[in-house]
């Protein structure tokens, strides 16, 4: 960071004084609707911190296929949500974008059974004649079936959704660990679920990321950034309600009282471990290559991007 630039930023940090420089238009797009999973971004927002900064941060939601890893790289947007395997696939294939803040420090993918099955492990599930829905292709989907293969299991797309799942008793189906789930046990149907992390692959989800070169030509904007959605995150973990209630309005089928059970679950995936001294939000080095390493074997990717160039801690 430049000295001028450096000295003003930190005037303004001191002081938090929206008027101490003016605004910087930002654009963060989102993979998926408002839901609880992007609390501290718009706790940022609604508090304030974003501003504190000197952004003017416009949260842009996404949907199904959202392309924020293309969005990224054409520069439609500043900074975007994405999955840490996303990121790996991106920069094996030279597109130079970075993360700077992970989310959930424990994926959230699972893989969700009817409890009335008995299934006590993945190994039970994939050695059982089930209809297994899942998006072939996704690198968990990939590692599940390099693990278990998929010869017993009938493998049929994925549709979103849960309606198959609730009529068919012997139905599996991919989901997070703190949506799918619940939604089945508010119909009364009885769920077991499995973390995929918990057998192996446990990529970092909904990470904040952007082009290379705004690290290197902005780096006050990537800190100013990285620090307001920190306080974000800190904050909305504190105290959620006005954030639940905001992507209420935002996305009607997100009530505040839904919204308060996955973030029961989420905010345990969320967390730094437990010891951990790393301000909220940070990534290791070591979790970034056991990911590399994976996403190569599994034939993901044909190089390997260096982990000092995929991610970095502010």
């Amino acid at each position: 960071m430049k000295p001028i630039l450096c000295l003003l930023y930190l005037l303004c940090t001191l002081f938090t004084s929206p008027t101490c420089f003016a605004e910087v238009d930002v654009k963060l797009g989102l993979n998926w609707k408002a839901e609880s999973e992007f609390g501290g971004f718009y706790t940022a927002q609604i508090k304030a911190f974003y501003k504190k900064h000197g952004l003017n941060v416009q949260i842009l939601e996404g949907g199904a296929g959202t392309p924020t890893i293309q969005m990224l790289s054409a520069g439609t947007i500043d900074f975007g949500i994405v999955s840490a395997d996303e990121l790996v696939i991106a920069r094996a294939q030279k597109q130079s974008l970075i993360a700077l803040y992970a989310v959930f420090q424990k994926a959230p993918y699972m893989i969700m059974a009817r409890a009335s099955k008995g299934f006590k492990s993945l190994d039970d599930l994939f050695k059982a004649k089930t209809t297994l829905s899942i998006i072939k292709g996704l690198p968990f989907a990939s590692f599940l079936e390099n693990k278990y293969g998929f010869k017993t299991v009938k493998v049929v797309p994925y549709a979103g959704g849960i309606t198959n799942f609730l009529s068919d008793e012997n139905f599996a189906q991919q989901g997070f660990i703190s949506s799918e789930p619940l939604l089945a046990e508010k119909k009364g149907v009885k769920t077991s679920t499995f973390m995929i992390s918990d057998v192996g692959f446990n990529p970092y989800v909904v990470v904040l990321a952007a082009q290379e070169k705004t690290l290197k030509e902005k780096p006050e904007l990537a800190s100013a950034m990285v620090t307001a959605v920190r306080e974000g995150w800190t904050e909305y973990l504190k105290n959620p309600k006005s954030t639940q209630e905001m992507i209420a309005k935002l996305n009607p089928t997100m009530d505040v009282k839904t919204q308060s059970e996955m973030f029961k679950v989420e905010k345990t995936l969320v967390q730094m471990e437990k010891g951990s001294k790393a301000p909220l939000g940070s990534m290791t080095e070591s979790r970034w290559k056991t990911l590399i390493d994976q996403m190569f074997d599994l034939k993901l990717i044909k190089e390997k991007p260096k982990t000092n160039e995929i991610f970095v801690n502010l």
